[in-house]
């Protein structure tokens, strides 16, 4: 096998989709402002620390998806990919996805981010494996709870190793913006730092890992 690994935000994305559909849902009303943003920013600011509790995290994203009907949810990220994600899908993200399908790779979206939130986004972008920190779902209804392991740093690599499933990699590529998957990236037979934050900006450097500007 070869493999292409995607991360979304801030990679195929010039946005981070998990805090946008946050900032969506207090501008649409369907949220306490106040507290639905503070909590939104603390969180966010602790991914971008690389300080995150996942579970945590994800707990109070899916609060949200307890409240509502698989339809109404359905509707409303149509809408927010209508308003929010699709003005912020990079055409540089399309171009690489489509290098490697025109090399015939195996191509894998992986994100720390819900599927709930990231599995229509992938889809849009021509992505159909994807690996994301799952939401539970029971008698077709969220729980509010994240199922197995969070896809989060080196849960990354854990829920890839299930994905794969023992079938062995020949050659890979894994792209991403953030330290917080340096793991993913040394992984990968080859490194590239998508528009990378200051930490993997200057690992990848170190490293002697490509970097690319893919926000043009």
């Amino acid at each position: 096998m070869k493999l292409a690994l995607f991360d979304l935000d801030h990679t195929l994305l010039n946005t981070d989709s998990d805090h946008s559909w946050g900032e969506f849902l207090v501008n649409e009303g369907l949220v306490d402002p106040v507290h639905h943003r503070q909590m939104n920013d603390k969180f966010y600011e602790d991914y971008k620390a690389g300080q995150l509790d996942p579970i945590a995290y994800n707990e109070f994203v899916f609060e949200f998806l307890t409240q509502n009907t698989p339809e109404v949810l359905t509707d409303l990220h149509a809408l927010f990919m209508q308003k929010v994600i699709r003005p912020q899908m990079r055409p540089k993200g399309f171009d690489g996805i489509k290098k490697h399908q025109n090399l015939g790779h195996d191509i894998v979206g992986i994100t720390a981010t819900s599927d709930f939130i990231t599995a229509p986004i992938f889809r849009a972008f021509g992505i159909t494996e994807i690996i994301a920190t799952n939401a539970e779902v029971q008698d077709g209804k969220y729980t509010g709870k994240v199922a197995g392991l969070p896809c989060y740093q080196k849960g990354k690599l854990a829920r890839l190793d299930q994905w794969l499933a023992g079938r062995s990699v020949e050659e890979s590529w894994a792209y991403s913006d953030s330290i917080n998957d340096r793991f993913l990236l040394e992984y990968a037979t080859h490194a590239i730092a998508v528009n990378p934050d200051d930490r993997l900006e200057k690992l990848a450097i170190d490293q002697g890992w490509t970097i690319e500007d893919w926000s043009i």
